[in-house]
């Protein structure tokens, strides 16, 4: 725990843009691999993915209130089998809550700390949002699929897209998505389509080409996506559904699939498309090996 607590001190003050500030899941703290710590300015939010000792708990504590007195935070726990506990520790919560991103001050979400496992805006696909913004060309159509808050749509039409489908079969989500192109005034061009993505192949193939196809879907979630064997279906249609010279972002999230699964799908499934370039992770989110963080991988149709 020792690690978490050094960083604790040596930061600076409360950093203006969302971002993780202490990462112990990439295996390079040991002591620490169960533990990650979050800037949601103006609120701090610690995670467990195994029970805390009170103790342990009361000495992060301690660290987090004397570098940041007046910084609210909040403590989840998550255990094997889904049991998540969150409770709000010091402080009080902005309602709503919004924040920018690091990096991307211009950019705004509504996140949400007290409610479930995800809070809104994923951090770990900062580079992943800032590929979107650099690659989208004026005038492009972009297909978001598992579009959950639709960051990654925001972000396109802020760099000039002229249409953006997020589709997302959460429209609880999906409202939540509205919002955050409310928020940042991009609200023309944004479609929003609360469908099953395997059975909506004919109606977005019908919308195309796209310049661009975002596919970020949960590595595992019964009854939407199981990688091992959906990522398969998802990449055949990825050639009609992409304009030529479009591109196609492919990402993917757990520890147990490596690159080589990913370059594999496609190769098998989709060989017309060229691999262009792994997007780097934010520096804060290094791990012991390349294979088990998250992957997100660029290819182009010729």
């Amino acid at each position: 725990m020792q690690a978490l607590l050094d960083v604790i001190a040596a930061s600076a003050a409360l950093p203006q843009g969302a971002q993780r500030l202490f990462h112990g899941r990439g295996g390079l703290h040991p002591g620490c691999e169960h533990l990650t710590l979050d800037a949601y300015p103006p609120a701090l939010l610690l995670t467990s993915f195994e029970p805390l000792a009170d103790e342990a708990l009361a000495a992060i504590g301690a660290a987090i209130m004397a570098r940041w007195p007046e910084a609210p935070w909040v403590f989840q726990c998550r255990q094997d089998g889904g049991r998540v506990q969150t409770r709000l520790m010091a402080g009080t919560l902005p309602e709503p809550h919004v924040v920018s991103e690091a990096g991307i001050p211009d950019t705004r979400y509504l996140v949400h700390l007290l409610r479930g496992q995800n809070h809104g805006l994923f951090l770990d696909m900062a580079e992943g949002r800032r590929w979107v913004r650099e690659q989208v060309q004026p005038g492009a159509k972009v297909l978001n699929l598992f579009a959950y808050t639709c960051a990654f749509s925001v972000v396109a039409l802020q760099a000039g897209a002229a249409e953006v489908v997020n589709v997302d079969m959460a429209s609880g989500a999906l409202a939540i998505g509205r919002t955050n192109h409310e928020l940042n005034g991009v609200k023309a061009g944004a479609r929003f389509l609360a469908h099953d993505i395997f059975n909506s192949w004919g109606k977005l193939t019908r919308g195309g080409p796209y310049d661009l196809v975002i596919c970020d879907p949960p590595s595992f979630q019964k009854g939407s996506f199981v990688a091992t064997k959906d990522y398969a279906r998802l990449a055949k249609r990825l050639p009609a559904l992409l304009a030529p010279g479009g591109q196609a972002l492919l990402c993917l999230n757990t520890p147990k699939l490596g690159l080589d699964f990913l370059h594999g799908v496609v190769a098998e499934h989709a060989p017309e498309l060229v691999f262009v370039e792994r997007v780097a992770n934010p520096e804060v989110y290094a791990d012991v090996s390349a294979d088990r963080g998250l992957k997100v991988l660029a290819y182009r149709l010729p």
